[in-house]
């Protein structure tokens, strides 16, 4: 029997945020993906923006390098009425693109509402129903917390349902 060669069938979520970016790292196995890892990148609000996205980048090459994904699979910027707010995200974005473009691994995007569709049947889910849905799913003891975390397992959850 061969064995898989580094990061075949992992892939990494991402939920993008400066001050804190969710992240979820799960091998596809059948029938269900088992979770390698998940939680977050917190970054100092005390800290001078380069600096937070630096933080970003670093801990992100970091869970690149160890888990060697197939893919990462990212939420897409959701943009409502906070213009700032969406640009602070969409510089993260950028660290996370340039982290995965470096390594040669390919990235996706999802919208919020696809995700949500993807992992509880509702586009309209909460915060609460994502993380239960994640709890059952993959066969987790308990809510994965924060909420940003179950956000990057939903996300690359979502990415494994597409591809099949």
């Amino acid at each position: 029997m061969r064995s898989a060669p580094p990061g075949e069938g992992i892939v990494i979520g991402i939920d993008p945020g400066v001050a804190r970016t969710g992240y979820g790292v799960l091998r596809r196995c059948d029938p269900y993906p088992t979770p390698l890892a998940f939680g977050c990148i917190e970054t100092p609000s005390n800290h001078r923006p380069a600096r937070r996205l630096l933080e970003i980048y670093e801990k992100i090459s970091l869970l690149l390098d160890e888990y060697t994904p197939e893919c990462l699979a990212m939420e897409q910027l959701f943009f409502s009425r906070n213009v700032t707010s969406a640009m602070h995200v969409s510089e993260a974005r950028g660290v996370i693109l340039l982290a995965a473009e470096q390594r040669g691994i390919p990235v996706t995007e999802y919208t919020p509402n696809q995700v949500k569709l993807a992992v509880t049947g509702s586009g309209r889910a909460d915060k609460h129903q994502v993380q239960e849905m994640m709890r059952r799913l993959l066969r987790l003891q308990e809510l994965p917390r924060p909420d940003d975390a179950a956000d990057g397992l939903a996300i690359a959850l979502c990415h494994i349902n597409m591809v099949r």
